[in-house]
């Protein structure tokens, strides 16, 4: 405690400035890295970061230890650039862009008209057989295969999501990535699950929306072309025909856990009884 203090009031401007430094260097990098895949793997290091400073300043005795992580630094330090090589490069064409500070806000009332249009899309293409893969971003950022599609930036609509999807254009083909209530971008390329698929009638759609949802905590919504049947997918696992009304109570469930997993589930519940008095 005593030393703290002695620290403390040791300080000069000199040395608040360079806490400042390091300090705007960590936060610009985690920046860079916000919605992207990167961030589990950064977290990872940090905490080996911490635990091995904790470790050779604290516990003086290891000396073999301490020389180990000594050696091992070094290495790290030259394996950051190759592993976040794509990350580093978009950052620098943002930066000279003048981007490096746009984001998406989030917006309950958007989200719930997302899955509105969500809902009332799927319903309509699976009546008409029109295949589609819709894909919510949550926590696990998605820009890696963002930009591997067309940027839109566009406010959802039904009819929106069934002209993209249509067979007449040129978008049709791939994924539709959701972020905030909002389509950021179409036709884009999700990765395919390598999980073994018994079921034959599963294409490519269902095996790149499990593969979409394995590694993050993203949302898939597929529609089969050949059987017209809603799907939707979670943690590398799919929930098979459901109906629009069940989607939305899920969607609702799984996006607005506090302000629409209630009124999900209630409008849900509701329609299941007129349907059983009609």
């Amino acid at each position: 405690m005593w030393d703290i203090v002695w620290l403390i009031q040791r300080l000069v401007w000199l040395d608040a400035l360079d806490i400042f430094l390091v300090a705007a260097l960590f936060f610009l990098l985690f920046y860079a890295l916000r919605g992207t895949r990167a961030v589990p793997v950064v977290r990872g290091i940090t905490a080996i970061f911490i635990t091995l400073a904790l470790l050779t300043r604290l516990v003086v005795k290891l000396r073999a230890f301490s020389w180990l992580v000594q050696g091992i630094l070094p290495a790290f330090v030259v394996a950051v650039p190759v592993l976040f090589q794509p990350e580093l490069r978009r950052t620098f064409e943002q930066i000279g862009r003048g981007r490096f500070f746009s984001s998406y806000h989030s917006d309950v009332e958007l989200t719930e008209y997302a899955i509105s249009a969500v809902v009332q899309a799927c319903s309509q293409m699976a009546v008409r057989n029109v295949g589609a893969l819709i894909v919510f971003e949550r926590q696990s950022g998605l820009q890696d295969y963002i930009e591997t599609g067309v940027q839109i930036d566009a406010r959802l609509s039904p009819e929106l999501l069934t002209t993209i999807f249509d067979h007449h254009t040129i978008l049709h083909d791939g994924a539709v990535i959701i972020c905030d209530g909002r389509l950021v971008a179409a036709s884009c390329v999700m990765p395919l699950t390598s999980a073994f698929l018994a079921d034959r009638e599963l294409g490519l759609r269902h095996r790149a929306a499990l593969g979409s949802t394995e590694e993050g905590d993203a949302i898939a919504v597929v529609v089969s072309e050949e059987r017209g049947a809603i799907s939707l997918t979670h943690n590398g696992r799919m929930i098979r025909d459901i109906d629009p009304a069940r989607l939305e109570a899920i969607l609702h469930t799984f996006l607005l856990p506090d302000a629409g997993n209630r009124r999900g589930l209630r409008a849900w519940f509701r329609r299941k009884k007129v349907k059983g008095r009609t």
